[in-house]
């Protein structure tokens, strides 16, 4: 059996059963009826947008259904699909576009304007698939006037690039991350069963579809599988309050989704029960946030993963939410992991180093960058991860931190996550953050990044190194603190660090 045509199996053994719902439009897709769009996307890029296979298709707008008929489409095609991050700047937009050098560019209405200059600079073929807009392709029009092919896909190597994912880096050349049909299998025999999703679960998808939690945390391994994905257009906390009540069996979110649920005045545990398993990944869930959901009977199961790993690599199980606050959980089936030392050694048992790993979830590379694809590798294909980590008695992993956000104080490792975990306790706190400054004395020193809870007094400085110091040596007490009326999040709410260096 090819694993090329996903979707085109799901749909004979599951045709009349509901795939996708776009909340936004209210549109419904069968699989019988996603596999038949998904061929004539096939049909139309090749017969009438005149592409041929391992071009590049870039795609520039907020989720919709139509997303996945695009996916699977250019897998029937051969074509690789470019998500595009839209709340880079045009000019980011550029550089990803110049790097890919797509063949053509499907956009939503929305970015209408980006798209048209994006296009235009490039000569690059413009897809409207919605909106009055004349001078572009007409995407629904393309694919209904194609002659859909359903039979089997023809095998092809399953490493063959399908999509690619261009890391949120913040400095230097965009990385485009290759992900392959391997790896989208993979991930789905690493998640999949540890959550236990069936072909009954409903899933709530309020995640960015540039972003590999929103394509496969967990999309793709429901639709392997057969359930239902409602497709929110973005994320907004209170219409996810209702669909998550309504409907909702099964729920994937980053810790700012976590945040803005708890901070909704609906919010209330009892009305969820019919969700029966929560998963959160992209960041470390705060201690608190983790205890206000559990205060509301909710057990929310973190993990870890990247998009270099397609992207499952821990899980935590339910039974140790609690138990583990903080950890990520064990290695899933088909991820295997180290911890090694500077000098590519393995460490003692419960110490701290950089996390490798290796397994069919990992990227074979970053698109047309080879010396990047080999820094990321060491020998026997293990992936470097940049993460420092370590491993309890009982084999469940904690992240301590990335590897390029500690510093050195005094000649003593520090680790900014290590500092974040007791500062999230304090109450007049709302969100936080500690990066590494220089120092004339010390040669690093912590300075904390601060966010006033609404209706809190503003701690001193001295208050706020009393509160650390019950916890932590004295090297590790930041030494500066800076108030600021939010933090800079990326796109699935990750605090970017580098914007703090850079402020």
């Amino acid at each position: 059996m090819d694993m090329f045509d996903l979707l085109g199996h799901r749909a004979r053994a599951t045709p009349d059963r509901l795939a996708l719902e776009d909340l936004a439009s209210g549109e419904r897709y069968t699989y019988a009826r996603l596999n038949e769009q998904a061929s004539r996307f096939a049909a139309a890029a090749i017969e009438q947008w005149s592409l041929v296979p391992g071009e590049r298709v870039a795609y520039l707008g907020h989720n919709r259904a139509e997303f996945f008929a695009m996916l699977f489409g250019c897998a029937k095609a051969g074509l690789i699909l470019v998500p595009l991050n839209w709340r880079l700047a045009q000019p980011e937009l550029s550089s990803l576009l110049d790097d890919c050098t797509p063949a053509a560019l499907i956009h939503g209405d929305e970015f209408r304007q980006t798209a048209t200059a994006l296009a235009a600079e490039r000569s690059v073929l413009r897809i409207a698939i919605d909106g009055d807009d004349r001078n572009a392709r007409r995407y629904a029009h393309d694919l209904a006037a194609a002659q859909p092919d359903t039979r089997q896909v023809a095998p092809r190597d399953p490493d063959t690039p399908w999509y690619l994912l261009y890391t949120a880096g913040t400095t230097g050349r965009p990385k485009g991350v290759i992900q392959t049909f391997r790896m989208m299998l993979a991930n789905h025999l690493n998640i999949a069963p540890a959550v236990g999703l069936t072909g009954e679960d409903v899933l709530l998808n309020v995640l960015p579809l540039f972003h590999t939690a929103g394509i496969n945390l967990y999309t793709t391994p429901l639709l392997i599988t057969g359930g239902t994905v409602l497709i929110a257009r973005q994320f907004d906390p209170r219409a996810a309050l209702d669909v998550l009540e309504r409907r909702a069996t099964v729920f994937f979110g980053v810790p700012a989704v976590y945040e803005a649920l708890l901070a909704q005045p609906a919010f209330e545990g009892a009305r969820l029960d019919g969700v029966r398993s929560w998963g959160c990944g992209g960041a470390a869930l705060a201690a608190p946030v983790t205890q206000r959901f559990a205060d509301h009977g909710i057990r929310v199961r973190t993990g870890m993963g990247m998009t270099e790993t397609g992207p499952t690599v821990f899980l935590l199980d339910e039974a140790l939410a609690l138990d583990k606050i903080g950890s990520v959980g064990h290695p899933q089936l088909l991820a295997e992991v180290r911890i090694f030392d500077p000098n590519l050694q393995d460490v003692a048992p419960g110490e701290c180093g950089e996390l490798l790993i290796r397994g069919p979830g990992v990227t074979p590379g970053y698109w047309q960058q080879p010396h990047a694809t080999a820094d990321a590798f060491v020998d026997g294909g293990w992936l470097r991860s940049g993460d420092i980590a370590r491993c309890d008695p009982d084999g469940c992993y904690t992240i301590v931190d990335r590897r390029k956000d500690m510093f050195i104080s005094g000649g003593e490792n520090v680790y900014p996550a290590e500092i974040e975990k007791v500062l999230e306790h304090h109450p007049a706190l709302a969100e936080l953050a500690v990066t590494g400054v220089q120092d004339a004395r010390w040669g690093e020193v912590g300075k904390a990044w601060l966010v006033l809870r609404p209706s809190a007094a503003q701690p001193s400085d001295d208050d706020l190194k009393h509160f650390c110091r019950k916890q932590l040596a004295s090297y590790k007490i930041p030494a500066r603190f800076e108030w600021l009326d939010a933090l800079p999040r990326n796109a699935v709410g990750k605090i970017t660090k580098q914007a703090l260096r850079e402020h």
